[in-house]
């Protein structure tokens, strides 16, 4: 299959994807098929595939103690990137996290990965376990999407944990995530652009950024990337609201600020309908401003409700 950044060099045009939660546990992946069918005529050169980590649930036994259980909620990341592939002839680009994996299954997956033909990945360090608060590696696992990206990077050299393996090297083409507004973790901006930098050093070929409602803190974000010296593709990612509720939950769960303007708009509606026009809209100018900018892709996060994409996507491709 063709990698992101071929995508990208051999495009005159702004390209559009959009990114997909995999179904929960014993839903229908015809149900997913549903959301993704819509923006097919948008003819997307990829689609990203998210990675939930695990979660805990406590039951109780019979002798009245809890057990802890670890569940995934929303697991086949692999199988689905495979199904989505072989059903919409498209490329697949599937989240592969630290949090919840060891490096041995990081390596199994990503030669499943392999085997399938699936030559483009996202690297993330992945969400802390909501009960810890904090992000805590598994033993023998990866503390930082750095760590994890080193090792993708040693795979396409052939360099496999079993250091005495005679191995074929993979070809993963590998993105990363940049956070215009700062990780939330970073104690400011120049930090977290230094450890981005470090991730295009390390081998990262492309970024994609969270989510943002200002255009203008993209626009610095690129300008701050390249005085660093980060030369790879930036690709923005974007998000309609379509819920008065995400005015506090995004900033609460992604640490993002939302303009002003937008904030009046949504709170003067009178319809979650209203609501969700305004949403669309906002990300309609957004997404041509983008284009004038000159920007490689389109990346919209769809949660696999593909109406408010689709109405975006109408206007702008």
């Amino acid at each position: 299959m063709t990698k992101v950044t071929q995508y990208i060099r051999e495009s005159k045009e702004t390209l559009f994807s959009f990114e997909i939660l995999p179904p929960l546990k014993g839903e229908s992946i015809q149900q997913l098929f549903k959301a993704i069918e819509p923006l097919m005529e948008f003819k997307p050169k990829f689609i990203d595939v998210t990675y939930h980590r695990e979660e805990y649930v406590y039951k109780k036994r019979e002798n009245g103690l809890l057990e802890r259980q670890r569940i995934r909620k929303r697991p086949g990341t692999v199988g689905i990137c495979a199904a989505i592939m072989n059903h919409f002839k498209v490329d697949a680009v599937p989240h592969i996290i630290c949090g919840g994996f060891s490096k041995e299954e990081t390596e199994n997956a990503l030669i499943d990965l392999h085997f399938l033909g699936i030559d483009n990945v996202l690297v993330l360090r992945g969400d802390a376990i909501k009960s810890e608060g904090t992000f805590i590696p598994e033993p023998d696992g990866h503390a930082y999407a750095s760590e994890l990206l080193q090792q993708v990077v040693n795979m396409n050299k052939g360099k496999y944990l079993d250091e005495g393996l005679q191995a074929s090297a993979t070809d993963f083409c590998i993105g990363v995530a940049g956070y215009p507004e700062k990780h939330f973790e970073a104690p400011n901006l120049q930090t977290d652009l230094k450890y981005l930098k470090l991730k295009q050093d390390l081998g990262a070929d492309y970024i994609v950024t969270q989510m943002f409602f200002d255009n203008q803190k993209y626009f610095d974000f690129v300008s701050k990337c390249r005085e660093m010296g980060i030369t790879i593709p930036i690709i923005p990612g974007l998000k309609p609201i379509t819920t008065q509720k995400q005015l506090t939950i995004l900033p609460a769960i992604f640490h993002i600020d939302i303009p002003d303007e937008l904030v009046k708009a949504v709170e003067s509606c009178k319809t979650p309908e209203q609501v969700k026009q305004v949403g669309i809209e906002w990300a309609i100018q957004q997404s041509k401003e983008l284009i004038q900018f000159g920007v490689p892709v389109l990346h919209y996060y769809s949660m696999s409700k593909s109406d408010a994409v689709r109405q975006i996507a109408e206007a702008v491709f």
